[in-house]
């Protein structure tokens, strides 16, 4: 089997191939090879940070099939000592935030009100959702980090090079910036603010630091135990190396930060983890998704309309290409998903390693049971019906399929509520019937006579029906199903009408008809 896993030509399994090549098929001198993911703590956790964790875990995965002899360990950090710089457009009590600009995310009140600190709010939720997914990480508080003296050795080793990496950095910044840049921020007594500017000296034999704190006052106090923070460029290679870090995926957007920090990391003594930068994610209008303007879907907005396996599909596809991630793409996603897991048991072996849904269950990809019945065709359904609840649609997939039910399709059975949902929330605010013109008013009244008088309620023949009828009109096809989702279902796009009619129902659908025209 293990030769299947070094011929797959899926993302995580090349991947994975890649960083044993560098690690000389050896386990590290640590032990174990060291995952590791970062998370800004400074906004609500987007989909785009799950992202992170998904990825990096399905490498991980594929990474013990190839080499099932070398222990691995996934670290979450969470870069929570930083300065909150810009308050979130979606948080909640912005004043608090407002008034407590500069000071570290952790050292900030809760405007939830619901943890000891902003940035522990920002962490809980972000490990509620990833332990949902039953993902196999430790979380690294980059505030404890600091505090604990788990960096000291780190930090001391920075302050020996500080000239050279100060120069480093120095020489990718603005002129403006270069003057006042030093790569550690002096947290203020205080005003307890970190302190981006100011730093007079480093006393690199004492490993103190000398700076103009917010009062304007000149103050000593040691680089270690907390009381500095690294600049992010600075920081990131400072991690690689403290932690040992084998392997981490960054967006592309950060690219020029990660090349600093390889050499920064070479700088004081360690090798530099193997790296694989993916494209960003985009909001419905091609910006890139941000915390702070919170342009972005969050995962408990996912989770509301969507099973979180469709959400790691989304992760899964073509990591290398620039993503919208907007609500759209989510019925999409799961359909997507659903049809990845029905071709599942009929490929060869080498063949299911490259199917997505491998890397989402692993070995053991489920059967998933909804007869001809897709996400979309349930939205669709719920758009016709107006649900209140999803007892409403399981009445029509009764009707539609006597075999199927709430016990033996529990999959089916979790979509129906979740396009209840999307149809509340989304369908039901758009809908935008129009008026029929005379043409298809006449093709409309056609279908209503030709339901009346078949016995078929096969998808495939009701199909046909539609689509002869589009033919004897002349309509141009594609308009003619269009002019049916505006006319009867108030939206522009639509499902296969035969097996929409299949599963509303021929009655339903000449009441429709009748209701419209």
């Amino acid at each position: 089997m293990r030769d299947n896993y070094l011929k797959s030509n899926a993302w995580p399994f090349v991947e994975a191939r890649a960083l044993l090549k560098k690690l000389n098929n050896k386990t590290p001198k640590k032990g174990y090879v060291l995952f590791e993911t970062g998370y800004g703590a400074s906004g609500l956790p987007h989909i785009g940070t799950f992202g992170e964790v998904a990825r990096t875990t399905m490498v991980r995965n594929a990474f013990t099939k190839i080499a099932p002899e070398i222990p691995t360990k996934l670290i979450c950090f969470s870069d929570d000592m930083d300065g909150l710089r810009k308050v979130p457009d979606n948080i909640p009590n912005k004043q608090i935030l407002e008034e407590n600009l500069g000071r570290a995310l952790t050292d900030i009140p809760d405007p939830f009100e619901q943890a000891p600190s902003y940035g522990s709010n920002m962490n809980g939720r972000l490990q509620k959702f990833l332990d949902s997914f039953k993902f196999d990480y430790e979380f690294y508080s980059s505030t404890e980090c600091y505090k604990n003296g788990s960096f000291n050795d780190a930090l001391k080793t920075l302050a020996d090079n500080y000239d050279e990496i100060t120069d480093l950095i120095k020489a990718t910044l603005r002129e403006e910036r270069r003057a006042s840049y030093s790569p550690f921020m002096p947290i203020c007594p205080k005003t307890h603010k970190v302190l981006e500017e100011g730093v007079k000296s480093i006393d690199n034999k004492n490993y103190t630091i000398t700076f103009i704190d917010g009062e304007g006052e000149e103050q000593t106090t040691s680089l270690l135990d907390g009381n500095c923070k690294l600049q992010w460029k600075a920081d990131f290679g400072m991690r690689w190396h403290a932690l040992d870090v084998d392997y981490e995926m960054y967006g592309k957007d950060i690219i020029p930060s990660a090349d600093l920090a390889r050499k920064i990391c070479k700088i004081m003594g360690n090798k530099t983890p193997h790296n694989f930068h993916y494209e960003l994610f985009l909001d419905d209008q091609g910006q890139k998704i941000s915390k702070s303007k919170g342009n972005g879907l969050t995962i408990d907005e996912w989770l509301r309309y969507a099973p979180h396996e469709s959400l790691a599909y989304y992760m899964y596809g073509k990591p290398k290409t620039a993503k919208r991630l907007h609500f759209d793409i989510i019925p999409k996603s799961t359909d997507e998903y659903l049809s990845f897991i029905n071709r599942f048991p009929a490929l060869d072996d080498v063949k299911k390693l490259d199917n997505p849904v491998y890397h989402i269950h692993g070995e053991e990809v489920p059967n998933i049971d909804m007869g001809s019945i897709s996400f979309s065709l349930l939205l669709n359904l719920a758009s016709a019906c107006n649900p209140d609840n999803k007892d409403i649609l399981w009445g029509f997939i009764s009707k539609y399929d006597d075999k199927l039910n709430k016990d033996n399709a529990p999959f089916l059975d979790h979509l129906a509520e979740y396009a209840v949902n999307y149809y509340n929330d989304f369908i039901k605010a758009n809908k935008n019937y129009r008026a029929a013109t005379d043409q298809e008013k006449e093709a409309i009244l056609k279908l209503k006579t030709e339901l009346e008088n078949t016995n078929s309620t096969d998808a495939v023949e009701l199909q046909n029906i539609v689509y002869q009828i589009g033919n004897d009109f002349e309509f141009e096809l594609r308009e003619w199903f269009k002019a049916l989702y505006e006319i009867l279902l108030g939206q522009s796009t639509g499902p296969r009408m035969g097996s929409f009619i299949a599963l509303f129902g021929i009655r339903e659908t000449i009441a429709l008809i009748n209701d419209k025209i």
